[in-house]
């Protein structure tokens, strides 16, 4: 048995989004093919079309930022069949849509992003994320894997050799420019090679990842999503950003895609680990104690 963690971030640019988030959503290899299937009926219900067929992936900054919910609130709800309807229209005759189709649109976004988180859950995937405030110290140099890349493999393994599961673990990437992806391998192979925790999650984690094409690749748009929602509307302590209320209710649906481990910890053998984590500092261990 295998999963695959699929793997995207939000905020990266540090310009607009209140934290950068690394997020992964891990899917079992018998559920992924259906899990897909579903995703896809769902698309075609709430936009009539494939939303994706020309516009590329179904980003989560096009679909739920801020004017999509002024856009659906400006109408009360559109039976289903009509929304779809003038979604679809929307979407192919966009430069002469009216305020019907833009509402029914932004109404099937919100509608498509509710469907899609509730899908994950029932295909039971798994949520893991780090959360970056953009004052967090970052690394001088490219060395060492960043903090938060160490903490998603660290809940990732802990979800894999949970006793009733046991099983070994993928990672895919949403591509990145060459060089960088060439980075992030060398990075990963200096972290699963050469240091005990690496080499002993290597035991379940291939420590090669796989790098995707995002347009073309369900599972790192699920985890575009997720980034995008825990970045704008979720908060552990210690965060003081504001959150947007109105994505609270997916907020919800994320936190019920977590993963929560039992290990002993400062003596403690019941100590809760939940797979989202806040990473205040994204220097390796390694680097801090060097400088």
């Amino acid at each position: 048995m295998a999963y695959f963690l699929f793997i995207d971030e939000s905020g990266q640019d540090r310009r607009e989004s209140p934290y950068e988030v690394l997020a992964g959503i891990a899917v079992k290899d018998q559920d992924l093919w259906n899990l897909v299937q579903a995703l896809r009926d769902a698309e075609l219900r709430h936009f009539g079309v494939r939303y994706t067929a020309d516009r590329g992936e179904l980003k989560a900054k096009r679909l739920l930022k801020a004017k999509t919910f002024r856009l659906a609130a400006q109408m009360p709800p559109i039976p289903p069949d009509l929304r779809r309807e003038l979604a679809a229209d929307c979407l192919l005759n966009g430069s002469t849509a009216g305020r019907s189709q833009l509402t029914a649109l932004a109404q099937a976004k919100l509608a498509y992003v509710e469907e899609a988180l509730e899908i994950c859950a029932r295909f039971r995937c798994k949520a893991f994320a780090s959360l970056i405030p953009a004052d967090a110290p970052r690394p001088a140099g490219g060395e060492f894997l960043r903090k938060d890349y160490a903490y998603l493999f660290e809940r990732y393994f802990y979800f894999l050799e949970d006793p009733d599961r046991e099983a070994l673990g993928l990672v895919i990437f949403d591509e990145l420019e060459r060089i960088q992806s060439h980075i992030l391998i060398e990075q990963m192979n200096r972290y699963f090679w050469a240091t005990w925790k690496g080499r002993t999650r290597a035991s379940q984690i291939v420590p090669e990842p796989f790098f995707v094409h995002s347009e073309l690749t369900t599972g790192v748009q699920i985890a575009d999503l997720v980034a995008y929602i825990l970045s704008w509307g979720f908060r552990l302590p210690g965060m003081a950003e504001p959150a947007r209320a109105e994505l609270q209710g997916m907020v919800e649906r994320v936190c019920q895609l977590r993963h929560r481990a039992i290990r002993e910890r400062m003596g403690n053998p019941q100590f809760v680990i939940w797979s989202f984590a806040l990473i205040n500092d994204l220097r390796a261990r390694e680097e801090v104690a060097g400088g």
